[in-house]
């Protein structure tokens, strides 16, 4: 991990070679260094991060999603960098609304946020623009809503136990 003074050189390298709007605020707590950008500007943060010999977080270790309700913007994307030389780690982190919760994929940067942005998209709703195979991959095709959203209604299925099964859809045949 970068530590704070040092989080704040990454913060102000990116307002240089990117735009000065661009991170949005940073926070390290917990000896973990966050990094919060604007949703357009998350590719080509992602992209200095990578490729800038001074960076050079070339690892994505994880993309997550992440619900923040009652906060607004509630949704919420979070890349886990890694810096192999270094062995630091640094999260990029976005917030988007739920009426436009869109953002550019970063398969092209990083060839293993594939699988884990379908994965946000499946369960918060977070669609990934320029995606090659947008679509879910946990959940049926034909499922309604996203379950991993805080106002996700519980308990709305019967569950099925070995003395109810010939109530159900007939799905143990």
């Amino acid at each position: 991990m970068p530590d704070a003074p040092g989080l704040e050189l990454v913060a102000n390298a990116v307002r240089e070679k990117i735009s000065a709007d661009a991170v949005i605020g940073t926070s390290y707590y917990r000896e973990q260094a966050c990094l919060e950008v604007a949703p357009e500007q998350v590719i080509p943060v992602l992209e200095f991060l990578k490729t800038d010999p001074d960076q050079s977080y070339t690892f994505l270790a994880s993309v997550h999603g992440c619900d923040y309700l009652p906060e607004a913007p509630r949704l919420g994307v979070h890349y886990e960098l890694l810096n192999m030389k270094k062995v630091e780690r640094l999260r990029v982190k976005i917030r988007l609304g739920v009426d436009a919760p869109n953002v550019k994929t970063a398969i092209h940067l990083f060839p293993t946020a594939d699988f884990q942005e379908r994965e946000i998209y499946d369960m918060f709703g977070v669609v990934f623009d320029g995606h090659p195979d947008m679509r879910r991959i946990l959940m049926p095709e034909d499922y309604e809503g996203y379950p991993q959203r805080r106002d996700f209604p519980l308990g709305g299925e019967p569950v099925i136990f070995t003395h109810n099964e010939p109530e159900g859809p007939g799905w143990y045949e």
